[in-house]
C-alpha cells in the first residue's frame, strides 16, 4: 500500500473523489432523492438526529412548565436535554437554546425562592 492511499480523505458514500475537470459536473453525478433511497438508509445519524430534536422540543416543553411547577426537578432535567440535543446536532436548535434558558431561568427561580422564603414552594395568592 502507497502512502497516498493511506492518507486520500475517506467520502461519503455515492460521493466521487475529483478525478478531472470535468468531477463534480452535474451530468456526471446524479442526485438521490429520497424517494430513490430505500428506508433506513440514511443509517444512525438521521436517527440521532431526530432523537436530538426530539430532545430539544422536551427541553423547551419542560424548561416552560418548569417555570409554574416543580422547578427542581423540570429545571435540570430541561437543561441536561437541550445541552446533549445541542451536542447531537439537532435541526431545532433555537427550541434547544430557549430549552436551555428556560432550565436556566427554573434555576434562577428555584434560588430566588430559597433564599428570599427559605421554602421551595410558592404560589400566587397572599
Amino acid at each position: 500500500m502507497q502512502l497516498a492511499e493511506l492518507v486520500r480523505p475517506q467520502h461519503r458514500r455515492g460521493a466521487r473523489p475529483d478525478t478531472g475537470p470535468s468531477a463534480g459536473s452535474a451530468a456526471e453525478t446524479p442526485a438521490e432523492t429520497p424517494a430513490q433511497a430505500p428506508p433506513g438508509a440514511n443509517g444512525p445519524a438521521e436517527e440521532r438526529r431526530k432523537d436530538a430534536d426530539g430532545m430539544a422540543v422536551a427541553a423547551f416543553v419542560l424548561g416552560l412548565v418548569g417555570l409554574l411547577v416543580m422547578n427542581m426537578l423540570l429545571g435540570p432535567t430541561a437543561v441536561v436535554l437541550a445541552a446533549l440535543a445541542l451536542r447531537r446536532g439537532t435541526a431545532r436548535r433555537g427550541r434547544a437554546l430557549l430549552g436551555l434558558a428556560l432550565g436556566v431561568a427554573d434555576l434562577v427561580v428555584l434560588a430566588v425562592l430559597v433564599t428570599a422564603n427559605g421554602t421551595v414552594a410558592w404560589g400566587f395568592g397572599g
